[in-house]
């Protein structure tokens, strides 16, 4: 296996630990609703999520490991990553306001949720801001 092939690997691998996380939230009340399946959609093309990946955790999401983030550092790059999905997508409504707050709670975020969820979504509505940038505004 080349270093690149490794490397690839294991991008995928976390991209889908981190759907596979997000599914679960999303299945906190046994139900996933159109507009949490809709999300799931636009989750899975980001995180390049094959149908064949895609279906085996939708079916069976509870015998898929879940590795969390364990710095404070990468649970900031995966809250970036999904408030910009959120405004990429113009999808930010309440309900998806709720699920970014689930999934905030998911990462680790336990205190001040929606605030930190409101702060994660006001600056990344600045779409030149960057990770580096959005890690030094949230932890202010």
């Amino acid at each position: 296996m080349t270093f690149s092939e490794l490397f690839d690997s294991g991008f995928k691998k976390r991209n889908q630990d981190h759907f596979t996380a997000i599914v679960r939230i999303a299945m906190d009340d046994n139900v996933i609703t159109e507009e949490e399946k809709a999300f799931l959609d636009r989750l899975a093309r980001k995180l390049d999520i094959s149908k064949l990946v895609y279906d085996a955790i939708l079916e069976d999401y509870k015998s898929h490991p879940i590795n969390p983030p364990i710095t404070s550092e990468r649970r900031l790059e995966r809250l970036f990553d999904l408030a910009r999905m959120v405004y990429a997508d113009h999808i930010k409504d309440e309900h998806e306001v709720l699920i970014l707050t689930k999934i905030a709670v998911g990462l680790g975020y336990t205190k001040n949720t929606e605030e930190i969820v409101n702060k994660a979504l006001d600056i990344v509505a600045d779409t030149s801001i960057d990770v580096e940038e959005f890690k030094e505004k949230m932890k202010k």
